[in-house]
């Protein structure tokens, strides 16, 4: 018999709470984008006209193309040439971050959200250009920057009341993030967002890295293959973060608290470092807020 509280009840109680969570489907383009990655010879011309059949999809693909975020070298005017430069593996992340915003109703609340993760994504990009060595991809650490937090507006659709969880859990000082949703709900904005860039076909690092990115023993592990790079993600993500909130004053939260100090050790900078980091990040920020 199953004692309420015990394993088997805490994953049942999982199990239905996702069940009632409407994780928005694939989009039809990342199947197309797919479909052509599969094949010996992909038809970049006509992936090309089903993206300028959408022209907010073509200009915001040009558009990040063409940023120093992305960590590319060259200017493009199509998207032939778009996908050309990135590679379909790119593109298709790209891509993916482009339609992620239309998958949800607008609303006030969410435009503030996107907006952040947008920047943080952008700023996560250039990041990873500075500070691992060239061992983290900027597309790779742009990707995550924009869907690390993809579970909150699911749970904001779903869940009227999550706000409060969120405001709670933003302003703790003590207990993980997660560990507060998963008090209340029970699950947490990481596990909902793992389940959407799984099912949207990104990467595994990048899956996993959404899952855990409030996990401390997760970025202090030794354990972790040193070929995976989810721990970089997460690390540079959250100084992106933490740059914004210095550098606006807004949007404070303890998150930097409690996982600011593993993340300088994985990435060898001081305080000296964040300083001259926060000094070149200033136009960058001025430029898209």
């Amino acid at each position: 018999m199953n004692k309420t509280g015990g394993p088997t009840f805490i994953e049942s109680q999982l199990e239905a709470s996702l069940r009632e969570i409407d994780i928005p489907p694939r989009p039809l383009i990342l199947d197309r984008i797919n479909e052509e990655m599969q094949k010996d010879e992909p038809d970049f011309n006509h992936l090309a006209s089903l993206i300028s059949a959408d022209v907010a999809l073509a200009a915001s693909l040009i558009k990040i193309t063409n940023s120093p975020f992305f960590g590319l070298r060259g200017h493009v005017h199509s998207p032939r040439e778009a996908l050309m430069l990135l590679g379909l593996n790119v593109a298709a992340k790209a891509v993916a971050g482009i339609v992620m915003r239309r998958a949800f109703p607008r609303s006030p609340q969410l435009e503030r959200f996107w907006d952040a993760s947008a920047l943080i994504a952008k700023l996560s990009g250039w990041l990873a250009q500075r500070v691992t060595n060239h061992r983290l991809r900027a597309d790779d650490a742009y990707t995550f920057g924009l869907f690390r937090d993809c579970g909150i507006p699911i749970l904001l659709a779903r869940r009227p009341s999550y706000f409060e969880i969120l405001v709670e859990a933003n302003h703790d000082a003590g207990r993980s993030f997660t560990a507060i949703e998963d008090l209340i709900l029970p699950t947490n904005h990481a596990v909902v967002g793992s389940i959407l860039t799984q099912s949207w076909g990104l990467t595994n690092e990048t899956t996993l890295s959404v899952q855990h990115h409030h996990d401390l023993a997760f970025l202090d592990a030794s354990t972790i293959p040193p070929s995976l790079n989810s721990r970089y993600m997460i690390a540079v993500a959250q100084l992106a973060e933490y740059l914004l909130q210095r550098h606006t004053g807004r949007s404070h939260t303890r998150e930097w608290d409690k996982l600011g100090p593993a993340c300088l050790r994985l990435l060898k900078l001081d305080e000296a470092g964040i300083a001259d980091l926060l000094t070149e990040a200033m136009p960058i920020m001025d430029a898209e807020l």
